[in-house]
Order: C-alpha cells, then structure tokens, then sequence
C-alpha cells in the first residue's frame, strides 16, 4: 500500500468502526423477536426515512449513476428519476395498507390476504431470490472501492462488509441496523456533497471547461436506436416505477411504522431525501466528461477529486468519497440481510432449529445464509454491471410483487391461482431475462432491448395473467377478503374509536 492509499485506508476503517459501535448501541434496545423483525412497530418517519435513504442509496446510486450518465448521457437520468417517484407510487397505493396488514413480511402478507400456502413459499423464493440478484453487486462494488481506494484484492471488499454486516444484523436484527442505516444515509450525503462543491469551485476557477456546448445527443434523454431504444427508455421507466414496491428491503421498513399514517409521512419524508441525494451524482459526472479522461466509468466518483484537487486535499475529499461508497455497501446489504433473514427464518430456519416460529436463534442462522450465498456468488462471478443488475432486480420486482400488492390491497376479486399464475407468468419472464443479459447475452437492436429492459412486457402480462386466472377462479375466492381490504383501508383512529 502507497501512501497515496492511506486517506482511503483510514475512511474505510472509521465507517467500519463507527458502523459497529452504532450497532452495538441499537443492540442495547433489542430484546424480543419483534425487535430483530420490525424494531416492534416504534421507529417514527424522521428516523425511518432516513434508515430507509441509507439503505436504498446503494452502491448503484453511489458509485453506478455518475458511471453511467458519462457512459450514456442523459437517458441514464431515468434510473434516479425512476427510483425517486417510485416511493411516490408507493406513498399512493401501498405504504398504508402495508402497515395497517401487520404482517412481518410480503410472505406474511401474501398468505394473510389470499390464506394459501401454495402462495407464501412462491413469495418466500421470490423475496430471497431479488434479495441476492440485488445483493451481488453491492459486494461487488465493495470489492471495486476497495481495489480502488487502497489497492486491496477484490476479494477483501466484500469479505469486510459480510462480515460487518453480519456482526450487525445477527446481534441486534432491524432495532440496530436501523440507527445504522440513518447515520449512513447523511453520510453518504456529505460524502457527495461536499467534494461536489469543492470541485465544482475548482472547475468554475479554471474558466468552467466545456460549458460551451458538446455532444447534443449525450443530452437527449431517450436511449439510441430508433424504436428500440425509445422501448428501451420506456421499459426503464416503468420498472424503475413499480419495482420499488416490490423490493423486499424496502416494504419491511413500513412495518416498522406505529401506524399507516406515519407510514405515508415516512414516504413523504424520503421523497425529499432521495429527491436531494440524486441531484449530486449529474455533478460527477458532467465533471468527468472534462477532468476524467482516463479513468474508468465506474470509478469516476472515486478518482475525480484526486484528479482535479492536488496535495492533501485532494487526499482528504478522495477519503470522504471512499467512506461515503462503503456505507452505501453496507447500510444496502444489512436492509436486504434483514428482510432475506426474516422470510428464511419463518419459512425454514425455524423448522429446521424445531423452535416456535420467528425464534431469534433461527433468525441468526438466517442472517448467515442470507448474507454468505450472495457473497461466494460475488467472489465467483466479475465484472456484472452495478446499475444494471440492480435495474433487472427492479424489473423482476416490479413483475411480481407490484401486480401482486396492487391487487391484493384493491382489488377483492384477486384469488390464490390467480396470485400463483401471474407471480409464475412475470417472475419466470423477467428472471430469465434478467439472467440471460447478465450471463453476457445481447442480441442488439429490438431482441437486446426486449431482454435488456423487459419490465415493459412483463409487467403487464403478470397483470393480465393476474386478473384473466382470478376471474376464472372466482369461486376460490377467500371468504375472509372483504374484511380484510377494509381493514388495510381503515384508518388507525377510526379502528380505536369503533373499539371504544
């Protein structure tokens, strides 16, 4: 390690230390099984919003959007955009109702709503299986900071957040990763913000290079290839939208809510920090198209402010970037460890331990697989693209989960086939999608962009699919679904005054 290394080396020791000690402080507050599932139901919005921008905020919004705003322009600002107005869909159709279910999971939902089994395993596969496809490049993108910061093997970056995270999920479970992932998300913040404006102060000094004008079509925001590519940006878009109410790290911190209504106030909240946050990674990467030339796309955070700032500052801001990229690793990974963690632990770990469902036992062995599958993957498979594998896992998300929560929360017709038939129907077309375009295949023009981006075509098709078996099966219609869809539409105090 060169001592060009060092302000790299130091950051990521300081996240990683104040990272475990603001876990073992939530460890304090974490007693019973619902602490480690939903912090028992007392995390009020200021706080889970933001828990919930730390852990949203990957690696793919760290590091990914700048890399490909200087790679492919102004089409690639629908990936913030899209993951910003997705917690408005989910404010408007799901985040209430989510909370007033009780429900611990989407499984626990799914079976709730529909009273099949069939139903809840098929929801148990599918939570953990985007958990993993989101969990990959997360380690991936550790190994990628590491290497570049202080010249480690990509080995060690994964390794280090694995086992950080595991120290903090399997001791404290939501309780404690939740002050985690709130001290991260400002972290993360600052982390961007303040090089941003130094190096803009610095490129504004220089006589602001390259604000006379360029390549028009890196501003144009529909993706080239005529017809292909306006699919292409469309497909984009409507996963990015949809697929935020199926990400499973993200709906099981509404649960967390005392009620629906600080529910929809922590979507508002988080709007704003999201909303905020995104407006910096443009920044770079308008910076990187004129100080970058040479550096790679995926590490253009990470090397602009070594570039443009010379001496000890240049370290320092190189530091603060670094810090702010490992906490993006770390608060994602713990979010999705924590929602893998609690589907496992209710579906199998408890089996297989003989303990009473739910058990804290079993939800640490859970944390364990939740946590090591994705990571041997990681250290097997190179070079997957960031932004890209999280854009597929939001497809996926949005072919399922979404057709299943909207309907299941407003629509009293939806049936247990008719559930089963559209998760298949979606699921099974956006996996094997999203698999064959990270195994390297791409045909090009309309067979790469319909494989590349195939939200727009299965997403309606688990609709339809959805709806048409539901119809035909409207006699296996559960008795108890319109009481249920009033009580996810109900109002807390209304509830306590009718009680009363």
């Amino acid at each position: 390690m060169s001592a060009a290394d060092a302000p790299g080396l130091v950051a990521v020791v300081l996240v990683t230390v104040v990272t475990l000690a603001i876990g073992a402080y939530g460890l304090r507050f974490s007693r019973t099984t619902s602490d480690f599932f939903v912090a028992s139901r007392t995390v009020g919005p200021r706080l889970n919003a933001s828990a919930i921008g730390g852990e949203y905020l990957s690696a793919a919004s760290f590091l990914g959007i700048a890399g490909l705003l200087l790679v492919g322009g102004a089409p690639m600002l629908w990936y913030p955009v899209g993951w910003t107005a997705g917690y408005l869909v989910l404010l408007v159709l799901v985040a209430a109702p989510m909370r007033r279910s009780g429900a611990y999971t989407l499984p626990d939902f799914a079976e709730a709503r529909l009273a099949s089994r069939a139903v809840r395993s098929v929801c148990s596969l599918l939570v953990v299986g985007i958990g993993w496809l989101y969990l990959v490049p997360q380690f991936e993108g550790a190994g990628l900071t590491l290497r570049t910061a202080v010249g480690a093997p990509e080995w060690a970056g994964p390794l280090i957040v694995g086992a950080v995270v595991l120290a903090n999920v399997t001791a404290g479970g939501m309780r404690s990763i939740t002050f985690v992932q709130a001290f991260q998300y400002w972290l993360k913040l600052t982390a961007l913000l303040v090089p941003a404006a130094v190096l803009v102060a610095v490129w504004w000094g220089d006589g602001r290079p390259g604000s006379g004008g360029g390549d028009a079509a890196w501003s144009v925001p529909v993706a080239p290839g005529g017809g292909a590519g306006l699919y292409a940006t469309y497909s984009l878009i409507i996963g990015l939208f949809l697929g935020t109410m199926g990400l499973p790290h993200v709906v099981v911190r509404f649960y967390t809510n005392p009620d629906g209504r600080q529910a929809r106030r922590t979507t508002v909240v988080v709007l704003a920090l999201l909303g905020f946050f995104y407006l910096l990674p443009p920044i770079y990467a308008g910076l990187g198209r004129v100080y970058g030339e040479g550096i790679r796309s995926d590490v253009i955070v990470l090397e602009l402010p070594r570039r443009m700032v010379e001496g000890v500052g240049g370290d320092v801001l190189t530091g603060l970037v670094t810090a702010g990229a490992f906490a993006a690793f770390l608060s994602t990974c713990s979010g999705l460890a924590v929602a893998i963690a609690g589907v496992l632990t209710q579906d199998v770990t408890s089996r297989v331990l003989g303990e009473r469902r739910g058990g804290v036992a079993a939800f640490r062995v859970a944390a364990v697989v939740a946590v090591v599958v994705p990571l041997l993957g990681a250290l097997a498979v190179r070079n997957v693209g960031v932004a890209q594998s999280v854009g597929l896992a939001f497809a996926v998300a949005a072919s399922t989960f979404c057709p299943l929560l909207v309907l299941g929360i407003w629509w009293r017709g939806l049936t247990a086939p008719g559930a089963l038939a559209g998760l298949a129907a979606g699921g099974v077309g956006s996996g094997t999608a999203a698999l064959l375009t990270l195994a390297g295949y791409s045909p090009g023009g309309w067979p790469g962009a319909v494989l590349g981006q195939p939200a727009a075509w299965s997403v309606p098709l688990a609709f339809v699919v959805m709806i048409g078996v539901s119809r035909l099966t409207a006699s296996r219609r559960p008795a108890h679904a319109g009481r249920f869809l009033v009580r996810l539409h109900t109002p807390e105090t209304l509830r306590s005054a009718d009680a009363g």
